[in-house]
């Protein structure tokens, strides 16, 4: 197939598509959809946006969870994560699934998985050639493989972590990469702690803004970097026969984002460049889930898909129709047990909370160390939270929500008890019932019931212990904290 594809000086430039191709897939770690392609303001990404700019962005891309774990469970496996038992952050399952990179493999491909297997189980050591870092580091030098290749990394320095204060003495290998590689910004790249966008489900502070500002300085340093891999690929020979994609595992580490059922949570960032495939400068708008990243990425390699794959493929010829619905869920984080699933269409995002005597802002270890996190808790305390930033530290939450996701795309009205939506909650409700129905849904069972039916590791212990980490008043309480299931 012969086609014109956009180059990175915007000439045009005919080339033929060999069978199979290569593929790089780099992800950006809790960051959502904050790229300047997709409209946000405050989002340093020129490189990104060159890749839009050469492939496709897809606009209605969603996980299956908001955090990553098992979000990169549905990923590797095509599994939705409650299906499988991945579905808690973090739990492991006791027999490993095979990982759509074990079909590349079998197909002639080198694979290497250079981060990040936190998949809640550990896969078998065949899923990949190698796991490290080295190959980003060959490319720049115009070392490839010798075979058909899949490259994967995960962008960690943009992690919530990266957002804690320069002076924290907690601080993880994230945050310190920030730090360590501000430099590579110049100040007019810097992010302006005054001017960044505030949601409005967050209260409008000096804290606030400076851990918006500092993520949006760590998504400036991914971006450098990822334009380091695209360089070193458009310099090769292997450019035109090589797909691209990025996309993100959930939102960013927010409270209401990272975590939570919302857009800001689930809505995020999918960017392909698969020449002879993608239109340069296109947008498409159809539904796409990380359920289908799987099947779709052997689709496109022309490796056979899984009969038990739950997913779709969603570009290249073997398109399917476009979904209707992109389903989603929360359970336990951590040491904080929750139940929530979704879904999602063009125009409406619904949420059942079988669980509405849980709070939304449960007390873990790790969320208290953010500066934004620590102001709720005391504008909470003083009752000084007014509007829509008060929503999030209520002592409940409604059975369920339904929001329109054009006319308050933060998410902010619930319209699920207002009568004129009552059909659009229905038909909502109903599709979800039966992505549960036909897939199953092993949330709807406690934790214990799981490792009891030898389904899932026994990793509450471990919860527990977490829970020690928080202040005596802050523990444990279906009011602040639980690790189980309530009976």
């Amino acid at each position: 197939l012969t086609v014109a594809f956009s180059s990175a000086e915007g000439t045009l430039k005919p080339f033929k598509m060999k069978n199979p191709p290569n593929i790089i897939l780099l992800v950006g770690e809790d960051s959502g959809r904050a790229l300047s392609c997709y409209g946000d303001p405050d989002a340093q990404t020129p490189n990104l946006d060159r890749l839009a700019s050469q492939g496709c962005r897809f606009d209605n891309a969603f996980s299956t969870a908001p955090v990553c774990s098992p979000s990169r469970a549905t990923m590797v496996t095509g599994h939705y994560p409650w299906s499988l038992g991945t579905h808690h952050h973090r739990s492991k399952l006791v027999s490993p699934p095979q990982l759509f990179t074990h079909e590349l493999r079998k197909a002639g491909y080198y694979v290497n998985w250079s981060s990040k297997t936190d998949f809640n189980f550990t896969p078998d050591t065949d899923f990949a050639n190698t796991v490290d870092h080295k190959w980003m580091e060959d490319v720049e030098k115009g070392i490839f493989p010798k075979q058909p290749f899949f490259l994967f990394n995960n962008f960690a320095v943009t992690h919530e972590s990266t957002m804690w204060a320069d002076d924290e003495d907690r601080c993880v290998g994230c945050h310190r990469e920030r730090v360590a590689k501000t430099h590579l910004l110049k100040p007019e790249e810097r992010a302006d702690p005054e001017k960044v966008h505030v949601p409005a489900y967050l209260p409008d502070t000096a804290e606030v803004r400076a851990d918006i500002a500092r993520f949006y300085d760590a998504q400036a340093i991914a971006d450098i970097e990822i334009g380091r891999v695209l360089d070193a690929l458009d310099r090769s020979e292997h450019r035109d026969n090589t797909i691209v994609i990025y996309l993100t595992d959930h939102g960013r580490g927010l409270p209401r984002e990272k975590r939570w059922c919302y857009d800001a949570g689930l809505h995020l960032s999918l960017i392909i460049r698969a020449p002879g495939i993608t239109t340069p400068g296109s947008i498409d708008k159809d539904m796409i889930s990380w359920v289908d990243l799987a099947p779709t990425l052997l689709s496109l390699a022309d490796v056979p898909i899984p009969d038990h794959y739950q997913g779709q493929v969603f570009l290249g010829p073997e398109a399917a129709p476009p979904r209707q619905y992109a389903f989603g869920g929360r359970d336990r984080m951590d040491e904080g047990f929750d139940h929530c699933r979704t879904a999602r269409s063009r125009d409406y995002h619904y949420i059942s909370n079988p669980f509405p005597e849980i709070p939304y802002s449960q007390r873990l270890w790790y969320f208290e160390i953010m500066g934004t996190v620590q102001v709720l808790r005391e504008r909470a305390q003083s009752n000084s939270l007014e509007g829509t930033d008060r929503v999030f530290m209520e002592a409940s939450k409604p059975a369920e929500e339904l929001y329109d996701v054009y006319a308050d795309p933060e998410m902010v009205h619930n319209l699920a008890d207002d009568p004129k939506f009552a059909s659009v909650k229905a038909e909502l409700r109903q599709a979800l019932e039966r992505n549960q129905a036909q897939w199953g849904d092993l949330g709807k069972e406690s934790e214990r019931t799981l490792i009891e039916r030898g389904i899932i590791t026994d990793s509450l212990g471990k919860m527990h212990k977490h829970v020690k980490k928080l202040p005596p008043g802050q523990r444990i309480g279906v009011e602040e904290t639980v690790v189980e299931m309530p009976n």
